[in-house]
């Protein structure tokens, strides 16, 4: 079927539809926005390990493998936001600047929480006509392709010694490295076999998944977990995990604080549906 709009009278016509079915036209894109560089991730799988603490008989153990297949693939931004970009949105007035951050125009902005990426991601969405958001855990995860870390200890469990394992986490994850604290050009640390810029570099990245608290039989089979949305899983040279972080303690959230100064964002783009392209089309004719 071929959907055709051969006049204004047939486009509005179309609108009206769209809007009578609840889709309504979209804002057309802001013509000044500068285009975003991007990367077209290919379909494919990969063994994921799943995030967050997993417990078998009550005894911490390396959290279990999972095969995950993306039949589509999908566009992630090849750099990390800017200052600059993420500047825009600030002068704009839809997005609170960043705290206790250090500016640099072409650096990764960072002192970012989850609420202002995703007020980032719902402005970007607006000024282009297009619709951003954060990834997934998952998804991170199979961008960053060789650069993903496996975060299993690959420790026995040791009941006599629980400490045993926290030390053996910390050592992993400071890896006896000088942490470098100034976020650096994008660019700097070159581009993964997928084309993505800085993947596991100095700043991490925000994800959409959140925290995950859970048992593992014998077999190494979930058998119950909680999440905990509080808290979101972070894409970087390991896995890690933050708080919401909430500047103000009185608007509700939890944790009220600034968020770190290694920290940014990274967004992915949705493709465009029938529904959303029909409505763009009819926004670009109406502004006309």
């Amino acid at each position: 079927m071929r959907l055709m709009i051969p006049t204004l009278v047939g486009a509005a016509a179309a609108a009206t539809a769209l809007m009578a079915i609840g889709a309504g036209p979209r804002a057309a894109a802001d013509k000044t926005m500068p285009p975003v560089a991007m990367v077209a991730v290919q379909p494919g799988s990969f063994d994921f390990r799943l995030p967050g603490e997993y417990l078998k008989a009550n005894w911490p153990v390396d959290a279990p493998k999972r095969k995950v297949t993306f039949d589509r693939g999908f566009e992630m931004m090849k750099y990390q936001v800017s200052f600059s970009d993420y500047g825009a949105c600030v002068a704009d007035g839809a997005c609170e600047a960043p705290e206790g951050a250090r500016e640099s125009a072409d650096a990764p902005v960072t002192g970012v929480n989850y609420r202002d990426a995703t007020a980032y991601a719902a402005w970007l969405s607006k000024k282009t006509g297009e619709s951003w958001r954060l990834p997934t855990d998952e998804e991170w995860a199979f961008a960053a392709a060789e650069r993903l870390r496996d975060d299993a200890l690959g420790l026995p469990q040791d009941k006599a010694n629980p400490a045993t394992r926290w030390l053996a986490r910390y050592a992993a994850e400071s890896g006896g490295e000088a942490r470098d604290a100034e976020p650096k050009p994008r660019g700097y640390f070159g581009e993964n076999s997928k084309g993505l810029a800085d993947v596991a570099g100095n700043v991490w990245d925000w994800t959409t998944t959140c925290y995950r608290r859970a048992t593992v039989d014998a077999e190494g089979k979930v058998t119950h977990s909680t999440e905990n949305c509080g808290v979101r899983v972070l894409g970087g040279r390991h896995r890690s995990y933050m708080s919401y972080f909430i500047r103000d303690g009185k608007s509700g959230g939890c944790a009220a604080g600034l968020a770190p100064d290694n920290l940014g964002i990274r967004l992915v783009r949705e493709p465009p549906t029938l529904v959303g392209r029909a409505a763009r089309l009819w926004a670009t004719v109406a502004g006309a």
